[in-house]
C-alpha cells in the first residue's frame, strides 16, 4: 500500500489531526441570535462522518456588531456554548478535531445574506452601527463605519477575551483568530482602510499592534496543549496595500507571540482588487510564509482533487490543506480521497458495507 503524505497524521502542540484535510470555515447565515442549531449539526456533523481531521467552524462573531450580517454563529454570550458543545461532541466522537474561527468584521458588518441580497442593512430595519480603524466605508454606497476610538478598542479586546474562553467551554480544542478578507483585524493590518495617526495607525508596527495583543491575549487564555492559528489575507491584491512581505514580517511576529499555524487567504479588503483566480493560486503565498518563518501553513483556495491536494502536502508547499466548496460538494471527499491515494482509513462503522475495495497497488 503507498503511503500518501495527505493523509498521515499531524501534530500541533498536543492536537494531533489524522490527516491534512481542513474543512474551511464557511459562512452559513442560518442562525438566530447566534444561536448554532440543527443546519450546523447537520453540516460540520457530516464532514466529520466524511473523515475531515479538522474542522472549523464558519466566522463566529465575538460580538453583536462583529456579525457579518443579523445570521452569522455567534460565541458572544454563554447561552452560545451549548448547541456549540453538542456539535463538537459529536465531530470528537467521529474522530475530528473541533476548531473555531473568532471574527469580528469591522466595516463588512451589518449586510443582508447573500440570498437576501447581501446589502447593508439599516438600523431601522435591525443593522447597528459598524466600527472600523477609519471612518471609511468599504464602497462608496454605503454609511461610514465609526472610527474605533481606544475604549472600543478595549472591548474588541474583551469581546475576544470572553470568546476564547467560551470556545474551550463549548470544547473547541482549535482557536482561529479571523484577520483576513477586509475584516476588523485585516483592515487594522492595510494601509488602504488605515489611516489613522495613533498608535493603532501609521507605520507597520502600529497597523499590526491590535492583532497582535489580540493574539497575546488569546494565547495566554489557552492551555498550553492547544493549538491558535491565524487566518491572514497574505495580499491585497492591489497598489498600495498589504504585500507577502508584509505578510512574512507579521508571521514572524505572530510566531514569537505562540502562533502555531498561518492559514493563508488573500484579498477582500477592496472591492475591485485584480486577483488571478485559478486552482491552487493562493498555495504560493502558503508555500512563502512556510519557508521564510518556519511555521506550519495553510493552504486554502481552488483546491479540489486529491491528487492536487497531494501534490501540496508532498511537495512541502503548506501542512494542511482547507476545503470550502469542494465540501460542500461532497462531505465525504477525504473518504474517496484517500481510496484515490490508496490510502487505508477507517469508515464509519455505519457506511461500512459502501466502502470501495482497494486495489493492490
Amino acid at each position: 500500500m503507498a503511503v500518501s503524505a495527505l493523509f498521515t497524521p499531524f501534530t500541533l502542540r498536543g492536537i494531533t489531526l489524522r490527516n491534512r484535510i481542513t474543512v474551511s470555515p464557511m459562512c452559513e447565515y442560518s442562525s438566530q441570535d447566534g444561536f448554532a442549531n440543527d443546519w450546523h449539526l447537520v453540516h460540520l456533523g457530516s464532514r466529520a462522518v466524511g473523515g475531515a481531521g479538522l474542522i472549523l467552524t464558519e466566522a463566529a462573531a465575538v460580538s453583536p456588531e462583529g456579525r457579518i450580517t443579523p445570521d452569522d454563529l455567534g460565541i458572544w454570550k454563554d447561552e452560545h456554548i451549548a448547541g456549540l458543545r453538542r456539535i463538537n461532541e459529536f465531530l470528537v466522537s467521529q474522530g475530528s478535531v473541533p476548531g473555531i474561527q473568532l471574527a469580528h468584521a469591522g466595516r463588512k458588518a451589518s449586510h443582508e445574506s447573500p440570498w437576501k441580497g447581501g446589502t447593508v442593512v439599516p438600523e431601522s430595519a435591525g443593522g447597528w452601527q459598524t466600527v472600523a480603524p477609519s471612518a471609511e466605508a468599504f464602497t462608496n454606497s454605503e454609511p461610514a463605519p465609526l472610527a474605533l476610538d481606544k475604549a472600543g478598542i478595549e472591548k474588541v479586546r474583551a469581546d475576544f477575551k470572553e470568546a476564547t474562553r467560551r470556545s474551550l467551554e463549548a470544547g473547541f480544542q482549535v482557536i482561529e483568530i479571523h484577520a483576513a478578507h477586509g475584516y476588523l483585524f485585516h483592515e487594522f493590518l492595510s494601509p488602504l482602510s488605515n489611516h489613522r495617526t495613533d498608535e493603532y495607525g501609521g507605520s507597520f508596527e502600529n497597523r499590526c499592534r491590535l492583532l497582535l495583543q489580540v493574539t497575546e491575549d488569546t494565547r495566554a487564555a489557552l492551555p498550553d496543549n492547544l493549538p491558535l492559528v491565524v487566518r491572514i489575507s497574505a495580499t491585497d491584491w492591489t497598489e498600495g496595500g498589504w504585500t507577502i512581505d508584509d505578510s512574512v514580517a507579521l508571521c514572524h511576529l505572530l510566531k514569537e507571540r505562540g502562533v502555531d499555524l498561518i492559514d493563508c487567504s488573500t484579498g477582500g479588503n477592496v472591492p475591485k482588487a485584480d486577483i488571478p483566480v485559478g486552482p491552487g493560486y493562493q498555495v504560493p503565498f502558503a508555500t512563502r510564509v512556510r519557508e521564510e518563518t518556519g511555521l506550519p501553513t495553510g493552504a486554502v483556495g481552488m483546491i479540489t482533487t486529491a491528487a492536487q491536494a497531494e501534490e501540496i502536502i508532498t511537495k512541502g508547499q503548506a501542512d494542511l490543506v482547507l476545503l470550502a466548496r469542494e465540501l460542500l460538494r461532497d462531505p465525504y471527499f477525504p473518504l474517496h480521497a484517500a481510496h484515490e491515494l490508496g490510502a487505508e482509513v477507517k469508515w464509519p462503522v455505519q457506511y461500512e458495507r459502501a466502502q470501495p475495495r482497494q486495489e493492490k497497488r
